[in-house]
């Protein structure tokens, strides 16, 4: 499993209809861009899914069309994490994860567990989990960074803990991790401005935003960049780069699903407390998009 998670992954929106439900027709249209797109693995109900914002039977519903449209053909990674470590492995013993090749697991958020916390979390997920496990490390978002001894220690102890998505921008961590890791343990990027950069210093790829409105672009930005092609990878990440900012201004997803908008993929509908992008922000991604 460990080789087909290389490359480019997509954080899956959850595209929703004006009344809020669930766009699954969208979603298929989304997986099916992706996977044409050259796109290596799908990662549903993250962040960028709005799971924070789906009852237990959305997740299921949405985890189950994915599995099934997907078929087989490139690997199903789940968000599945929490600040309540007990809760994460029932929420692990409740789903149906046929289908599922590993399990995406933020660190504990909002509680802010000391770094021998985070370590004791991660040890009992490896215990409970029959499958491998992507450590996810995002400051910005869980006001805890994971350090890079923590993840190292854990990469070393846990043969089901075969990689960690990094998104804490500190390039200092990153390069630290890479230097120190096992041979076969994987760097991921959590960062789509910052994914060149980190597979020129070692990283193996990245779970990506952009990917999935951009997938032939980006996943052969990766490509270019995973086998030394620098002056080919420079040039894809030199006209996608224009779009990042704008891409996060307003928040994630807001500026994807606003991207996804404009490429007649599915609405930009979001549920609060998330709302759409402002008509400045709105208008520099459609200049982009333009562009590309």
């Amino acid at each position: 499993m460990k080789n087909k998670l290389t490359g480019t992954g997509v954080a899956l929106i959850t595209p929703f209809h004006s009344d809020l439900s669930i766009d699954f027709d969208g979603l298929t249209k989304i997986v099916e861009h992706c996977i044409n797109g050259g796109i290596d693995y799908l990662v549903v109900l993250g962040t960028t899914g709005e799971s924070v914002v789906l009852s237990k039977d959305e997740k299921e519903k949405v985890l189950a069309h994915v599995v099934k449209i997907n078929a087989n053909r490139i690997p199903v990674v789940l968000g599945l994490g929490g600040n309540c470590t007990a809760s994460v492995v029932e929420q692990y013993n409740s789903y149906d994860l046929s289908g599922v090749d590993a399990i995406l697991s933020v660190s504990p958020y909002y509680n802010k567990p000391s770094q021998k916390g985070i370590y004791k979390h991660y040890e009992q997920l490896s215990k409970a989990f029959n499958h491998d496990i992507i450590l996810y490390n995002v400051p910005g978002r869980t006001s805890s960074n994971m350090s890079a001894e923590t993840i190292l220690k854990l990469a070393h102890d846990f043969e089901n803990i075969i990689a960690i998505k990094e998104a804490s921008g500190d390039m200092d961590q990153i390069m630290n991790i890479i230097n120190n890791k096992p041979k076969d343990f994987l760097v991921i990027s959590g960062d789509d401005g910052l994914t060149l950069a980190m597979i020129l210093m070692g990283a193996n790829g990245v779970i990506s935003v952009i990917g999935q409105a951009f997938p032939k672009q980006f996943s052969t930005m990766v490509n270019e960049g995973l086998i030394g092609n620098v002056k080919k990878s420079n040039e894809l990440h030199y006209q996608l780069y224009p779009l990042y900012n704008a891409l996060y201004r307003d928040g994630n997803p807001a500026g994807i699903k606003e991207c996804m908008k404009q490429i007649n993929l599915c609405s930009n509908t979001l549920r609060l407390p998330l709302v759409n992008v402002e008509q400045s922000t709105k208008d520099e991604l459609i200049k982009h998009i333009d562009n590309l």
